[in-house]
């Protein structure tokens, strides 16, 4: 085989239709996600994009709408215990998980229920 991955280009999670103001207030505003303009042909469809480094999280309208709950992304994170204060300070529910050995971490869900892990690696 001659081809080669690169990178992951964006994840997609979906989001019933007129929510993008909701993905906002959670992935902006308290995940700190920075949101990315959407091309002008691809507003049409709906949904919002965010960014952090190089990655891309798009928040994508799907009707009938069903949130992931088993599927879902993962970001590796530093401090997670800050992360997973301001989360619960934000009135949004965590769920601890210590069945990954040499990691701490967390899932929680976002407004739309779709699972999001949140993990970070323990130095030894």
């Amino acid at each position: 085989m001659s081809f080669i991955f690169k990178a992951i280009a964006h994840i997609q999670l979906a989001a019933p239709k007129e929510s993008e103001d909701v993905a906002r207030e959670f992935f902006r505003d308290i995940l700190g996600f920075n949101e990315i303009e959407k091309p002008v042909e691809l507003q049409k469809r709906g949904g919002v994009w965010f960014g952090f480094g190089n990655y891309q999280i798009h928040i994508g309208i799907e009707e009938p709408f069903s949130p992931a709950k088993k599927a879902h992304p993962a970001f590796e994170v530093e401090k997670i215990e800050e992360l997973k204060q301001h989360i619960i300070n934000n009135g949004v529910d965590v769920i601890e998980d210590d069945n990954l050995p040499g990691a701490k971490r967390f899932y929680t869900s976002d407004p739309f229920g779709n699972r999001i892990e949140f993990l970070e690696w323990i130095k030894e």
